[in-house]
């Protein structure tokens, strides 16, 4: 038997030369699932993604997915791809399976957690304000080149991760700090600003709401002080303020330190994101 992927619409193109497209996963002829492809948002056609893979439950345990995922990465190929990009959920224990056998590589994770009815309290002596207009000139600056960074460090080219970041900006602070649904949020103690937390409205899940941590920063002086945990604290409050009861993030998967925070706090694991090099 042979699987193959049949266009089910035409080819959507944006004028920045993004590209998307659904499938029928065909075995014979005979649908039997669908997928979607796309280029990723913010790395122009360098690298491209795999959504909503899925084999009808009478079709599946036959390796019809694996079959459909390599053909797949032929079609990214084909648009001119050199990375392919999965987000799997954290239980779809059968789907991460595959990942790993087809070579994929975790990058990072998407967390969340349910808030408690009442907002959490804060460490004594730490109050919170809004972020200023000066403040936030400055802050924008270096939250761009530190998030063109991390992915810089991941392998991704720096004139790529700078485009991703300042497109991601432009998306989601399209007014600054009067964007709608934003809060950045400084902490302060004795009289000096110890981080900043920035928070926002958007979907966890397909047709989940909640509050979603953007960045996170403690100031160099005060690392290491559990700064970090009062700021995620700082968050629950503005997403409970907001009227959410769910709070998510994402983290790199080598960032140790903050995963381990995250979890102490609460948060559980809901989405595996993982890589791998078209060659």
């Amino acid at each position: 038997m042979t699987t193959t992927l049949r266009p089910a619409e035409p080819l959507q193109q944006t004028a920045d030369g993004g590209r998307s497209r659904t499938y029928d996963v065909c075995v014979n002829s005979r649908r039997v699932g669908s997928v979607r492809l796309a280029t990723a948002a913010g790395f122009g056609a360098r690298a491209g993604v795999i959504a909503d893979l899925g084999i009808d439950e009478k079709d599946r345990r036959r390796g019809r997915g694996t079959v459909a995922a390599l053909a797949a990465e032929e079609v990214l190929r084909g648009w001119g791809c050199g990375e392919v990009q999965i987000s799997v959920p954290s239980r779809a224990e059968a789907a991460l399976r595959m990942a790993r056998v087809l070579g994929y590589t975790e990058r990072g994770r998407n967390m969340a957690k349910e808030l408690p009815a009442q907002p959490p309290a804060l460490p004594p002596g730490v109050e919170v304000r809004p972020m200023t207009a000066a403040e936030f000139v400055v802050w924008e600056a270096k939250a761009k080149e530190g998030y063109a960074r991390s992915w810089i460090e991941r392998g991704v080219p720096a004139d790529q991760a700078r485009a991703k970041a300042e497109a991601s900006h432009r998306e989601l602070l399209p007014q600054g700090l009067d964007s709608p649904g934003v809060a950045i949020s400084v902490a302060v103690r004795d009289g000096a600003t110890v981080g900043q937390v920035w928070t926002a409205a958007r979907d966890l899940e397909p047709g989940v709401s909640g509050s979603y941590v953007y960045d996170i920063e403690v100031a160099e002086a005060h690392r290491g002080q559990g700064y970090g945990r009062a700021l995620m604290l700082v968050a629950e409050r503005v997403a409970l303020g907001a009227g959410e009861r769910l709070l998510g993030l994402h983290v790199f998967t080598g960032n140790t330190p903050a995963i381990r925070l995250y979890e102490s706090l609460g948060y559980r694991t809901t989405y595996v994101n993982s890589y791998k090099a078209l060659l």
